[in-house]
């Protein structure tokens, strides 16, 4: 029997990266925060595959890593937390649209 939880990808992939930020800020350790973004990412990445397929999971998680590496010269121009969360904001939204316009039918996610 799995367990499935019922937490959307869109809200991990902002965890990962908002959590990741903040765990990096606070902690003075960007690899601590590194490495929670990359287990948010892995497990985004492994759900948006069984729900959506590998084109979207591609997509999505280049979208995130993209997120990740444009934030740091969009904090420049607006600053730390607005590009942090601007960039959680385009993430969030286009795993929620394409989790939701790609959603397999649960026989061809097995």
């Amino acid at each position: 029997m799995k367990i499935r939880f019922a937490c959307p990808p869109s809200a991990v992939a902002a965890a990962g990266l908002v959590g990741g930020f903040l765990v990096a800020q606070k902690t003075g350790r960007r690899e601590v925060g590194g490495a929670l973004f990359a287990a948010a990412g892995i497990w985004c990445a492994r759900d948006w595959y069984r729900s959506s397929g590998a084109a979207a999971a591609a997509g999505l998680g280049a979208l995130y890593v993209a997120a990740m590496g444009g934030s740091h010269p969009l904090a420049k121009k607006i600053g730390t937390w607005p590009s942090v969360l601007a960039v959680t904001a385009t993430t969030a939204g286009a795993s929620e649209l394409v989790t939701r316009l790609g959603r397999r039918h649960p026989a061809d996610a097995a």
